[in-house]
Formats: structure tokens, sequence, C-alpha cells
């Protein structure tokens, strides 16, 4: 709801004479909020109802949390806009305050993310690793309470809930916790065709060009390996000025394999934002492929 309102406000001034209303709905992922992602059907729960309402009419626009996008849009419908992306790193929240590091021996620390999981236990295998689920404010209440030594959640979503300034938490080094795929992005989907012309050039005024091509070169690897939103892979794409450089690292569904492999280019810094994209997308299918060379199919038969 904060996602959307946030996308509300700051869509507005683009398309001027425009109302715009929250609709509120609540999805299958919110419902099942004790189950475990992976056994009921995946990230994809967060985005079935949205879409059967965009398909229907009853709404004109879906905002969603990136990474709960498949990494291709189904059927008649469209990605219309991704708007300035957020911090992508994931933070660690603990009661003490201190560094991953710091964490004592058998510390319990709770993670809805197979990826963030295995990351994890790569760098601290002694850790007891819970299962997580919940909003921002149950996972938290979890250290408070002292049931969790610490959480490790994404930066964004405790940014834009205004609650990083409330607990300890901890940053924690993308290079050793490389984020999902368009984490800290903002997506919001269309019917597509079916949108008027005021509003279309009002996305396109909206949208933040380095957020698209850099969630755009993420979701084009995704595709390419043949990832599911609950692939334990993490994809991190970050564009400077003309430099485009790809991380991503993928477990086996146990955790006990891995593959890591990155990939960098140059993305002429005039050239058109379609002319960018395909140049991005063209490194993101590279990447993948090279990984496939390398075994990466055989990391996602485990699932």
């Amino acid at each position: 709801m904060i996602q959307a309102d946030y996308v509300k406000t700051q869509l507005a001034p683009f398309v001027p004479g425009a109302s715009f209303e929250i609709i509120p709905i609540r999805t299958s992922g919110d419902k099942l909020s004790s189950a475990s992602l992976a056994r009921v059907g995946g990230k994809g729960l967060f985005i079935r109802e949205l879409e059967q309402a965009l398909a229907d009419g009853r709404i004109d626009l879906a905002v969603h949390s990136m990474k709960d996008l498949p990494a291709r849009m189904p059927p008649g419908f469209a990605l219309a806009a991704v708007p300035a992306r957020a911090d992508v790193r994931d933070v660690l929240v603990s009661a003490s305050g201190g560094s991953f590091t710091a964490l004592r021996s058998g510390a319990r620390v709770g993670t809805s993310s197979m990826r963030r999981r295995f990351q994890a236990l790569r760098a601290r295998p002694e850790l007891e690793i819970v299962a997580l689920r919940g909003n921002v404010d149950t996972r938290l209440k979890q250290v408070a309470t002292g049931a969790l030594d610490a959480i490790i959640i994404a930066a964004a979503g405790l940014g834009r809930l205004g609650r990083a300034a409330d607990v300890n938490c901890t940053i924690l080094d993308p290079r050793d916790f490389i984020p999902a795929g368009g984490q800290g992005a903002l997506a919001i989907e269309t019917r597509e065709h079916l949108i008027n012309r005021s509003l279309a050039s009002g996305l396109a005024a909206f949208e933040d060009r380095r957020a698209r091509l850099e969630t755009s070169a993420e979701r084009e690897f995704l595709a390419t390996i043949g990832a599911s939103c609950v692939t334990p892979i993490g994809v991190n794409a970050v564009l400077k000025a003309d430099y485009l450089m790809i991380r991503t690292i993928l477990f086996s569904s146990d955790g006990a394999r891995e593959l890591a492999d990155s990939i960098d280019c140059v993305i002429a810094a005039n050239a058109d934002t379609a002319a960018a994209l395909r140049a991005v997308q063209d490194a993101g299918a590279r990447l993948g492929e090279r990984m496939l060379a390398r075994g990466a199919k055989e990391l996602l038969g485990d699932e």
C-alpha cells in the first residue's frame, strides 16, 4: 500500500487533470502468511490477483515489487514504467546492532529467502537459519521480542516503511550478499495496448532510465537461464555512466553447490533508450548463456 501511494503521489504531476484512486487487493501471498513460498507457488502469488484485476478492467495500473515479477511478462500485460530504484542491498537487523560477522556462534537468523539463507551459511555455516514470513513489522517483532537474534531483509522495504531509524540495522556487502534480480525497484504493470495516451506519456516521463536498464539486464539474465521466482539466485546489474557490470550467484536447491560469474560491457552514453535496452539485455543474455555452459541447468534441475 505504501508503494502504491508513493507511485500515486509521484506519478500524478506527470498526468495533468487525471485523478488516481488506490484499490486495495489482498493477494494469495498475503493470505498464506505462514506457508513456504516455494511449496505453494512462489512469489507469483503476490501478483496473480492484481493481474486478474487488470484483465477485468477493475484497475488500470498495478504496482509490484519488481523482484516478485516473473522474468517474462505474460501475454496481454506490459511493464509500463520502472521508477527510480531504491537501495538494492540486504540489511541485517539485530538486537545488538553489530555486523554480520559479530553474530554469536549458533545465532538464530530469520529470512524468507533461500538465496539469503545460502549466502548467510556460505559466510557463517554455524548459524541457525530460521524460515520467516509476514510483513516487515511482524519480522522486526521477532528480533524485538528475542525470538530471533537477527533477521535479513531488503533495505528498500525497511526504508519505504520509514523503519530504518527505529532498529539496529547493518548494510550487508552486496559482494557477499548479491541481491535478488529487481530488488529495490518497483514495477508498474498495465494491460498491453489498453492505456490512454496521456497516461502513457506520464508513465514514460515518470520512468527512471537507469532503473529500467539495470532491471532489464537482470530480468533478461534470469529469463535466459530459466530461473523461477523461488530459485536461490542473486543477480545485480549496476550501470555507472556508460559502464554496465552484472554479478550473479546461483545455488543448488540444498545450497551445497554454487556457481558465480560476472560480465561487464560499455553502453553508449548517448544511445537512445531502445538501443541501450537492447545492449543491456544482450549483456544479460550473454551472462545467462555463459552460466548455462558452466552447468547452471544442472543446479536449476535440483529445484
